[in-house]
């Protein structure tokens, strides 16, 4: 019998006093091509990291490489995030640094770091042209990195990975960020590289995956156990249903009748237009699903309304039924707003505790804040009870499984109450019951006055409460719709 692609053996992984992986054995043999699934935070990073050599393994795990196989003798291993840094190496960016122009070219352009990868890895830029392409990545190529989307990073990394045809490829959360027609090409793509040898080892609960996937396994108490289908996949245990805290049934005092007003909004960066004639109007209480592709422009129409953008001023756009630039502050804007997006995720404070997090919804800060008043720290234990997250309260937010910090980060949105929610994809990462019960607590918050701006590619994964849909599709309004998501029917459309 051939030696296995990998082998480990006893493999166990502390951090600090927590064992996450204990005495794990596994081999993956030739064409075994792996997803692994399961629970949030019972180790699949961490044996992911480790088989790539991103983390101390001392000599549990043995990688076999073929030496008469074409592709690169290499294990790669592609992040549920991109981690990038400017031009001097730094990674310390904040949040609003994203929109301003100016401080963008402190990074490389799309085109400057795949032309740098290309270089390092000895890469012909040719060989991936046409995957760009097929991507639908190629208005991104001018584009400094710090400017990009979620989705549009996810790209990226994905290109950077694959462009490399290693031996064994580990993917973690494959499809964060991307659209339905960007899911459907990874894996088309992905079916490709398998039959031209590449090992394929992809960390995900999701469903939709490539052909090639053959083998799934996930971790329980610290080892390996292989199951027959996704559907085998242990699932974190669901949550009890508990009565919203008594704040949040308080419906937010508006002395205004809209929330958004937006007329021919144009915003270009030199000669790329991002957004085009857009015309938009959000009245107090409505519930509105914002969607379109990668790149479309979606975090950009979200960081006009959320005040972030500098482009702001100057346009015929009124928030809270003030005209933007009439006197009022960012902060003042940001008060009547609740917002989540993997943007904010990514930049949030590294040393923020869960409690901390919850807190900073009240100054709208990334995690730091003046002293909280008496009844708002009250707010703050509701609901740290409420989203049963009090016996991590003290946690750092980061080293929380991702289903966990996800919800963290809902309570952040909602602890000041807002007449806003602006929930940017905030179930990427998420498997199916988490999403159902993030998505849930949004319908209860629904009922209490709230309006809502809910960015989601897939209708199977949304709020009930929703009633109106946008889209966008190249900077440009594709349609505006009224909709009932409990039937799928189309109530009225209006197609830009």
């Amino acid at each position: 019998m051939t030696e296995p692609v990998v082998h480990i053996d006893n493999l166990t992984i502390q951090y600090q006093n927590h064992t996450v992986l204990d005495g794990l054995s596994w081999s993956i043999r030739k064409g075994e091509h792996y997803v692994i699934g399961g629970k949030s935070g019972s180790g699949k990073t961490t044996l992911a990291k480790a088989i790539a050599g991103l983390i101390p393994a001392n000599d549990a795990i043995q990688i076999h490489f073929d030496t008469q196989s074409p592709l690169r003798a290499k294990v790669e291993y592609i992040a549920n995030w991109y981690q990038f840094t400017n031009l001097e190496g730094d990674r310390n960016f904040y949040y609003q640094q994203r929109y301003n122009r100016h401080q963008g070219k402190d990074t490389l352009s799309v085109k400057g770091d795949l032309e740098h990868f290309a270089q390092k890895e000895g890469l012909c830029f040719a060989d991936i042209q046409q995957r760009i392409h097929d991507f639908g990545f190629e208005h991104a190529q001018s584009t400094q990195l710090i400017e990009l989307s979620s989705g549009e990073h996810k790209k990226l990394q994905l290109i950077r990975g694959l462009w490399i045809k290693p031996q064994l490829l580990l993917i973690d959360e494959p499809y964060t960020g991307l659209d339905t027609k960007s899911r459907a090409l990874l894996n088309a793509w992905l079916d490709d590289w398998a039959n031209q040898g590449v090992q394929l080892i992809l960390i995900t609960n999701d469903n939709n995956l490539p052909k090639a996937i053959n083998r799934y396994a996930q971790i329980v108490n610290g080892k390996v156990e292989t199951v027959s289908s996704p559907t085998s996949f242990f699932r974190d245990s669901k949550r009890n249903k508990k009565d919203i805290p008594a704040f949040l049934k308080e419906v937010p005092e508006t002395s205004f009748d809209t929330i958004v007003e937006m007329e021919n909004v144009n915003i270009r960066y030199g000669d790329k237009v991002v957004l085009k004639d857009i015309s938009w109007t959000v009245k107090v209480g409505e519930k509105w699903l914002l969607q379109g592709p990668n790149g479309s422009g979606k975090s950009t129409l979200l960081s006009l309304i959320n005040g972030d953008h500098p482009q702001a001023y100057g346009l015929n756009l009124k928030l809270f039924g003030q005209p933007r630039g009439s006197g009022e502050s960012i902060w003042d804007i940001k008060q009547k707003i609740g917002m989540i997006s993997p943007e904010m995720h990514w930049y949030f404070d590294t040393n923020a505790t869960v409690w901390h997090t919850i807190a900073s919804g009240f100054y709208d800060s990334n995690g730091w804040f003046i002293d909280v008043k008496f009844h708002e720290k009250l707010q703050i234990e509701e609901l740290l009870e409420f989203f049963d997250l009090r016996d991590v309260k003290d946690r750092i937010l980061h080293t929380l499984p991702l289903g966990k910090q996800r919800l963290a980060l809902l309570a952040r949105t909602i602890v000041k109450n807002p007449p806003l929610l602006v929930l940017d994809e905030p179930c990427q990462g998420l498997d199916s019951d988490q999403t159902q019960y993030f998505n849930d607590v949004v319908d209860e918050l629904a009922h209490y006055g709230k309006t809502l701006i809910y960015v989601g590619h897939y209708e199977s994964q949304l709020p009930q409460c929703i009633d109106h849909r946008i889209v966008l599709e190249h900077g440009e309004v594709k349609a505006i719709e009224d909709i009932v998501l409990n039937d799928k029917k189309i109530k009225e459309s209006v197609i830009a």
